[in-house]
């Protein structure tokens, strides 16, 4: 089995593009997340045109997903969170080939967790916890209970995720065991929506009154990237289109609009109307609160 696995890889770690390679298997790593697979094969590489490439092969009794990415597809997914199995297969799996230590030295950043990093993941997990909060509330005062209960839950995974990355962890798959250790509060918000004997109305009720004081306290905290980067921007007034098109927001612009609005609320940014060339419209612009 061994002898057949490696024959997998072994050939592609003699490539130049091939920066790193590791083995994550079910048998040893039974908590890590492999779609049913028993073995998981990670390859990284220089590739850009491939970003994320599969194929699945059959060696005995066992069944082996081969995952090709790209380095900046891995480092992007680093940052966004949007695929948690592949951080947690960096974390924990088994480093079979690493060409001058480039997985050594990504092990290294997810271990220390570079502020740069850390602001821009908690501001993107931020913004997904409004989203998902704000419909969910929406939901709620509808009578949609159920679908009401479903977008707070997916809130408070997003509160939880935001409390580890503030604290200088990464979200792994066991979130909540985390979370339990780090931030006990957020914790029992989730035992309660789980386990309270109260009814689901009342249960979701409660849970959007203490979400709403969560948002309010960590707004800062959460906003840290977006208004860090105004404040660097030349000038003082920005339409939302111009802060939609920024390169450094794309990871997050799908919720800005949302982000923008909720700074404004707070008083965290200002708004300036300027006439147009029709009589009665005027065109909104942002300005951060010096």
């Amino acid at each position: 089995m061994d002898v057949l696995l490696r024959q997998l890889y072994q050939d592609r770690a003699s490539e130049e593009e091939t920066l790193a390679i590791l083995l994550v298997e079910k048998e040893y790593l039974p908590l890590s997340v492999t779609d049913g697979f028993d073995v998981v094969i990670v390859l990284i590489n220089h590739n850009q045109t491939i970003s994320w490439e599969v194929k699945h092969y059959k060696i005995g009794e066992k069944r082996v997903s081969f995952h090709s990415l790209s380095q900046a597809m891995m480092h992007q997914t680093l940052i966004v969170g949007n695929h948690r199995r592949l951080v947690d297969w960096l974390i924990n799996g088994k480093i079979v080939f690493d060409r001058n230590e480039f997985l050594k030295e990504v092990k290294e950043r997810i271990d220390s967790f570079p502020p740069g990093d850390r602001a821009k993941k908690m501001t993107i997990q931020f913004t997904k916890m409004l989203r998902r909060f704000e419909e969910g509330k929406s939901l709620f005062h509808n009578g949609h209970f159920f679908d009401a209960f479903s977008n707070m839950m997916h809130s408070l995974h997003h509160l939880a995720r935001l409390a580890l990355i503030n604290h200088g962890f990464y979200p792994e798959v066991t979130v909540w065991e985390q979370v339990k250790q780090i931030e006990p509060q957020t914790y029992k918000l989730y035992q309660e929506l789980l386990y309270s004997e109260e009814s689901l109305e009342k249960r979701i009720e409660l849970l959007i009154l203490a979400t709403e004081l969560a948002i309010h306290s960590k707004t800062e905290m959460g906003s840290q990237h977006f208004l860090a980067l105004l404040e660097d921007k030349e000038g003082d007034l920005f339409s939302i289109a111009e802060l939609m098109s920024l390169h450094e927001v794309e990871d997050y612009c799908v919720d800005l609009e949302l982000l923008i609005r909720h700074l404004v609320e707070k008083g965290l940014l200002n708004t300036e109307k300027l006439g147009t060339k029709v009589m009665g419209i005027e065109k909104t612009f942002y300005s951060i609160e010096k």
